[in-house]
């Protein structure tokens, strides 16, 4: 694994989001969820790759600001439409550092 340091946990509180740009140019959406759990996603959404970082998170629910299309953030797996998806990199929280590993995943896109 590839891993890369995007923020600190300063950058993310609990039930907030922000948007990192990886070391190839990909932007990556992290996420911290009510608990703590952090977990790093593309930063675009499938549908119009719009920024999903302008969006809203509600709990475990992330929605697009353009076309209302939802996703589960503990899962990746889309709720609005639920034949969707967004990609989810493996993340590592070493200290206050959040790493993430953007390396052979690739960004799901649905132009529908």
């Amino acid at each position: 694994m590839a891993m890369e340091k995007l923020c600190t946990l300063d950058d993310v509180w609990e039930g907030d989001m922000d948007s990192f740009e990886a070391n190839d140019g990909r932007e990556v959406l992290v996420v911290c969820l009510d608990g703590g759990a952090v977990k790093a996603f593309q930063g675009v959404c499938p549908h119009q790759e719009i920024s999903l970082v302008e969006g809203e998170l509600k709990g475990n629910v992330l929605t697009c600001r353009a076309h209302l299309w939802q996703f589960d953030c503990t899962t990746a797996k889309g709720i609005n439409p639920d034949d969707c998806q967004i990609a989810e990199y493996p993340v590592q929280v070493t200290g206050d550092d959040v790493y993430v590993d953007v390396a052979n995943v690739e960004p799901f896109t649905s132009h529908s």
